[in-house]
């Protein structure tokens, strides 16, 4: 590969430089690449790699040589984390190596996390240990799969170095592939920082990068709004449709672009618990399952408040201004859920959640594993027939081919991931790199991943940590 056949154009380090601050990868000297994503280089990105050795794709895409073409900065971001407000975080283990455009002008990142520390490290390494890079892999790629919009896999590395967590980890790098990484938090930096400038000239970029279509509304900063409302509204929604947690739904893990992010202390649930909650750090369960279309709904009136300054110079006036545009809000989130929901059971009529609800509520009673009894009610119905939902069920004539191509016949259950990632620090790769096939057929049978955990096999935390 010959890196000046990529078609870069690194716009975000054209905006001025109190949104970032240069810095390039450290370099590794024994850097390995596990895994590489050729088919989203070639057909997202446009960049030829097939006739690449791995050492060609290990020096380019994890930043270890020099190069023109590298944008190698970290952006600067805040954050209200677990509802409190973080003045400024920032890439503090991240790079944005640089911004690629395809062959239809469409422009994605290419991020790095674990290449070192950064000004925003707040005494961290700036490293990853190789779990959390594999496990990143294997999520975004399943949610890939799984039709949710969502930051991608593009490789990952092993650094050849080991980092101190709880013991002395092997490390690693992720590269991750986006449609940006500005995010609510973004907003918050320059709002809370009273740069109205700086939060003008990021508003006017992001429409410019994601929402062209607004550029020359008069009304275009409350339609920006309207327009993320409704992305990020689908992606929790589809997040809920397959029973999946975030875990850590701080508004600097929200992309304006709709995408998700962060797949730190993530989890799809094996038996249905409206509250269930992974992160080991959610004591309070802000993030549990059911919480998240409220969430998602209040880091949207957090991004509301940061376009305060440049809808109106009067605040009194811009205030108003986003209680009339967001009135309508909790209905058009309730709205997007009930349709994902609703698809899960084949109801193609607008029908409220009462059935789906009852359907629940039963498996939570009962002790039921989600996906499981998704793929049984589309492939076996008669098994529920003495469920309280059935009979209304029945009546709305669900359509069971729309419930083939919205319930999968598996997810990546935590167990699995887990196991792939004890095996790789044992330095073998088979299990990940099966599962990593795996995951790109969902919806097709796959016994060995469709089975719930044993009681044994069952994990009940997840951890946040690189």
């Amino acid at each position: 590969m010959s890196i000046d056949k990529i078609k870069e154009n690194n716009s975000y380090k054209d905006l001025p430089s109190r949104f970032y601050e240069h810095k390039s990868a450290d370099k590794f000297h024994n850097i390995e690449l596990i895994k590489f994503n050729h088919k989203l280089a070639d057909k997202i990105l446009s960049i030829d790699t097939t006739a690449c050795s791995n050492k060609e794709l290990t020096d380019v895409f994890s930043g270890q040589i020099d190069s023109t073409i590298f944008a190698n900065i970290s952006q600067v971001y805040a954050g209200h984390q677990f509802g409190h407000f973080s003045p400024r975080l920032g890439d503090g283990r991240a790079l944005l190596l640089m911004e690629v455009l395809n062959d239809k002008e469409q422009r994605h990142d290419i991020h790095l996390k674990g290449s070192g520390a950064t000004m925003y490290s707040r005494r961290g390494d700036g490293k990853s240990s190789l779990g959390p890079v594999l496990r990143e892999y294997i999520l975004c790629e399943a949610m890939h799969y799984l039709q949710v919009p969502t930051t991608r896999a593009l490789a990952a590395f092993k650094t050849g170095q080991k980092v101190q967590r709880e013991r002395m980890l092997d490390g690693g790098i992720f590269a991750r592939v986006a449609r940006s990484h500005i995010r609510v938090g973004t907003f918050e930096y320059f709002a809370s920082t009273q740069d109205y400038e700086g939060l003008k000239l990021l508003a006017d970029y992001s429409i410019k990068r994601h929402y062209p279509q607004l550029l020359n509304d008069s009304n275009k900063y409350i339609n920006f709004l309207l327009a993320i409302a409704n992305k990020q509204a689908l992606m929790v929604s589809k997040w809920m449709s397959l029973g999946f947690i975030h875990g850590v739904m701080n508004t600097d893990n929200m992309l304006i672009s709709g995408e998700t992010i962060d797949y730190g202390p993530c989890a799809f649930m094996d038996r249905y618990s409206k509250d269930k909650v992974f992160s080991s750090i959610d004591q309070n369960k802000r993030y549990a399952y059911s919480n998240q279309i409220e969430i998602a709904k209040w880091n949207l009136y957090r991004f509301a408040s940061t376009l305060i300054p440049i809808i109106d110079e009067d605040s009194d006036k811009a205030i108003e201004i986003l209680k009339d545009s967001l009135k309508d809000i909790d209905k058009q989130y309730q709205r997007i859920l009930t349709k994902e929901m609703n698809k899960k059971m084949g109801l193609t009529t607008n029908c409220e959640m009462d059935i789906i609800n009852l359907f629940l509520e039963e498996l939570e009673h009962k002790q039921m594993d989600f996906t499981i009894s998704f793929k049984e009610l589309t492939y076996s119905p008669e098994k529920f027939k003495d469920f309280r939902f059935y009979n209304e069920w029945q009546k709305e004539n669900p359509s069971i081919e729309l419930m083939k191509k919205t319930n999968p016949h598996f997810i990546p259950r935590n167990h699995q991931v887990e196991l792939a990632i004890q095996h790789a620090y044992e330095g073998n790769f088979q299990s990940f790199n099966l599962l990593c096939e795996a995951i790109k057929t969902p919806y097709s049978a796959n016994a060995p991943y469709e089975r719930a955990p044993s009681e044994k096999q069952v994990i009940t935390q997840t951890f946040c940590g690189t």
